[in-house]
This record gives C-alpha cells, structure tokens and sequence, in this order.
C-alpha cells in the first residue's frame, strides 16, 4: 500500500507541475554575442518551384496618387500600408480587444514592427532592391464591403531599369489577403535572385500579460510546427528551407503570417536583427528575368485572430499554428465540441460544464472500477495487518500471502491507479484546449467571472475547488498511516495555490468534475458495504 500510496501522489502532484515546466512562460531571451553564428535546420535542397514568366511591353510607373499612408477597411479589419517596401504598417481587428474593460482600444498588430524594416516589406536577394524603396499606390483609400474583391497596387521603378509591383488583393468576407510580386525587365541585361519579405517584431514582447505566454516565431515546414522563442536566436541566426508552407510571428491568440502559394516560399531565416528586433527573412525560390519579360510570385498574407476554424479555412494547415501541445489530437476534438455546444448554449462556460459531464460520464467505469477497487483494499486492510505481522521477519513470504489474498478477493492493487493514469492525457489535451483557445478570450460566464481566459478576480472557485477536493478526499477510501493521509489531505491545498492563477474556465472544468467525483463516490460508498 505504500508504494500505491507513494505512486498516487507523485502522479497527482506530477500531472500539475508539468504544467509549469512545458506551458509556462518563457524566460527572458540572452542578450545575444557580438558575433551571429548560423544554425540551420531541415538543411535540404530548395523547393522545385517553376515560377511563370511572362513577355509584354515595358511596365511604367503610374503616376502617384499619394506618397502617404494608405488605409484599407474590411468588415473585419483596417490595414494600413506604407509606401516604404510597399510594407503593412498595421492592422487593426474590429472584433477584438487589447483588454476586456468597456471602451478598450482594439487589438491592432504589427504596429510596433522594426521602423527601418516594416512587416511585409521586401528586398532583393542578388539584386539591388532595398526595403526601404518608396512605391507608388494606385490608391489613396479603399473600402471592401462584404462580397466585393479589391485590389491594392504599389510600384517602384529603378534607375537600373526594372520595374517592382506588388499587388495586395482583399476579400470582404474574410482574413486571408492575397499578394503578388511582380519583377518586370526593361533592362538589357537578364535579372537574376530572389525576393524577400520581412516581418519584424519587438525582440521582447511589448507587453507583460497572458496574450504573451507564447510570443516568437512559428512555421510549418517539412510536415511539422517548429516554434522559436526569441532566446532560441538571440545570438545565432536559425534557418530553414525545407518545405516551408508558411512563416508568421505570433503571440497566444494572434497570428501575422506568409503562407506559401505553389511552394513559393524556398527558406525561412531567424535572427536578431541589427536593430535589435525579431525577424523573419522569407526568401523565394530563385529566378532569372531576361530582358523584355516579368516574373510573378504569388504568396498569401493571413493577420488576424488564431481561431481554428478561420485559419483552417486559409489553407496552407495554417490551423497547425495553434499549437495544442502532445495531445493535440485529443485537444482539436474538445475545442471543436466547445464551439459546438457554445452554439447552442450561447455561453462558454456552460459549454464547459457540458462537457465535463460528458467526459465524466464517459470515464464512469474507469473512475466506479477505481474507487470500488480501493474501497475493497479497505475491507482487507486487517487481514493484511495480520499477515504482515506473521511474516514481518520473511519479506518474500509476506509478498506471496498477500499477493494470495488478493487473488483470493479479486483484488486488484493497482486498480485505483491505473485507471487515473489513463485520464492523464485527456486532462492535458483540456488544458491545451481551455488555455490556448481565443474563444475563451473575454468570454464571460456569470457573476464575477467576465473572463474564462483569466483567473477569477476574487479566487472564489479555486478556494470552492480546493474544498470540494478534500471533501473528495475525505471520501476515498483510505489505506495509509496516519503521515501518508496528512500527505493526501495537504494535496487540496497545493493544488489550490496552484489554480489561484489558472484561467477561470480550466478552475470551472475541475470544480465541476470534483462535484460530480463527490456524487459518485458517495453512491460507491452506498454500493460496497463496509
């Protein structure tokens, strides 16, 4: 009974500090080397991309209508672009906002991008094409209604005689902006390199709240998520370029992204900047212009909210950005069921409760085995006393008898155990889902609870959590010395320390199971007769 004993708290105690060290947040990144060393990974040859080319007549500048910002609003959005690398200075989500008190400004991203170097602006790789070259827009202002399709066009013509236009191209309904790079070669020479879009952010994060537990660089590359705190690069560069599908910065809930079109994206490069910000270098396969011919490659910009169903519908398995940890695949099912019942219910914390009814019901046999189990072990304690004080000089004989006298019972030892081991995953799959999902983001429940994504202001359902879980305790058949029980009933305590800072919908999910453990632990007790 020790050893059971020992194992269930190293278990219990175990599953709750993993927490800590895989989910917590990231120290602060070292300040880097004078000297940048380059550290590759996926080290593969580039992508086979045929990029298509096109003759025509010599491409001319139009006629600026503006050397200014220019604004674009969407339903969902209002992006504004600077002529400086033809860059997206900002967007700003209309459904969104930075905290959940009345008259928050709205979520706005990439705003606070490397001034020198803006997100999505774009050099020349083996050609002379700065970041900071001044396009020309086609535009002063657009407005996209819902339905319509628009198109941003901003040009740079060169000296050397090439032409640069990128065309931004909006769809009213959604997140997703399509981008075209254009290189037109009215030069007499053939133009040979690559382009190069950058998106920067501060090296460290802007802010010190939840939305940045999780806050670097993500890319989904030869068929797996790599994500790169801003430490993992603080003093050497990281590269990849091998099946690259999208490159993006993100925090916790918000993404801006490069997704791939047709294998459009060769590499990825990561580095501290000479600025000193994060930045991502997404570099094309390469091309050769000849005279009197364009070359075109087309990528998909996605900046906005991380939401599974919105950035599984940009395509590119965007929707991997929503990293869910181990047990993603039993995590993805539960978000999913959460948005279901959300549908109906119209509120996140009842979807939550619904779910833990499910799941409890679901685990009914495994949890009813394992307490009936101990509750049998208990009914054996005074023969196993006895034969412990028969045997005390023989170990090994000792071992047989009792080992005997749970076959003769039916008595599986570790069968109060096993079954919990086995609820392990799906309590970290829920973790993830609950932790991690933008829904939860200013949801309100009821009462004080105005956000499920952040801890109860008042520690009410921890401190109730805390109590239902030694009243559970209290309940469970107990085997131990009365030191082993001082130990298990001190759990409750820990474990409510620990849940004062958790999100208030994960706190919900657990008070709610912990009632329901209550309910079927006392018709257990009713069932097994002492």
């Amino acid at each position: 009974m020790e050893k059971r004993t020992i194992l269930a708290v190293v278990l219990s105690i175990g599953v709750f500090y993993l927490f800590s060290f895989f989910y917590g947040p990231e120290k602060k990144a070292v300040t880097p080397a004078a000297s940048v060393p380059v550290k590759t990974e996926n080290v593969g040859a580039p992508p086979a991309v045929t990029v298509q080319t096109a003759t025509g007549a010599p491409v001319v500048a139009p006629k600026s209508v503006s050397s200014a910002d220019v604004t674009v609003e969407t339903e969902r959005y209002t992006a504004v672009f600077g002529a400086a690398g033809a860059s997206l200075k900002s967007l700003t989500l209309k459904g969104f906002r930075e905290t959940n008190k009345p008259g928050a400004v709205q979520v706005k991203l990439l705003a606070n991008a490397d001034p020198a170097l803006p997100s999505f602006s774009t050099r020349g790789v083996g050609f002379a094409l700065s970041a900071q070259a001044a396009y020309s827009p086609n535009v002063s202002s657009l407005k996209v209604l819902t339905g319509e399709k628009k198109q941003l066009v901003f040009t740079y013509v060169d000296a050397q005689g090439f032409v640069v236009r990128k065309t931004y191209s909006f769809d009213g309904n959604g997140y997703g902006i399509a981008l075209d790079t254009q290189l037109v070669n009215n030069s007499a020479a053939p133009i040979a390199g690559s382009f190069q879009h950058l998106i920067t952010s501060p090296f460290e994060p802007p802010q010190k709240d939840g939305r940045y537990e999780t806050y670097g660089s993500s890319l989904y590359a030869d068929g797996s998520l790599h994500t790169d705190a801003p430490k993992n690069v603080a003093s050497a560069t990281k590269k990849y370029d091998k099946g690259v599908t999208w490159a993006a910065i993100n925090d916790k809930y918000f993404l801006s992204a490069l997704l791939s079109v047709n294998n459009s994206i060769a590499s990825v490069e990561l580095k501290k900047g000479a600025t000193g910000f994060l930045e991502s270098d997404i570099t094309t396969p390469a091309f050769s212009v000849a005279p009197g011919q364009a070359v075109t490659v087309a990528h998909k910009l996605f900046v906005g909210p991380k939401e599974i169903d919105i950035l599984k519908a940009q395509g590119s398995s965007l929707e991997q950005s929503l990293d869910l940890g181990w047990f993603s695949a039993l995590a993805k099912p539960m978000l999913y069921s959460l948005k279901f019942f959300y549908r109906y219910v119209g509120n996140y914390g009842i979807a939550i409760i619904i779910i833990t009814v499910i799941l409890k019901i679901f685990f009914f046999p495994l949890t009813h085995k394992s307490y009936k189990s101990m509750k049998e072990m208990g009914k054996l304690q005074p023969k196993m006393a006895a034969l412990k004080e028969k045997h005390k000089n023989d170990k090994d004989a000792m071992n047989r008898a009792v080992m005997e006298l749970y076959r003769d019972h039916k008595v599986n030892p570790l069968g109060g155990c096993l079954p919990m081991v086995v609820q392990i995953p799906v309590f970290f799959a829920l973790y993830k889902a609950l932790m991690f999902s933008i829904e939860l983001r200013h949801a309100p429940f009821m009462f004080w609870i105005t956000d499920l994504s952040d801890k109860d202001p008042y520690y009410v359902t921890p401190v109730i959590m805390g109590v239902t879980m030694f009243v559970q305790q209290k309940m469970t058949p107990s085997n131990m010395d009365e030191m082993q029980q001082k130990i298990m009933l001190g759990l409750p305590v820990i474990f409510t320390f620990m849940f004062l800072s958790f999100p208030s919908g994960l706190v919900l999910y657990w008070l709610i199971n912990n009632i329901l453990t209550i309910g079927q632990q006392a018709y257990i007790n009713k069932l097994v007769k002492d």
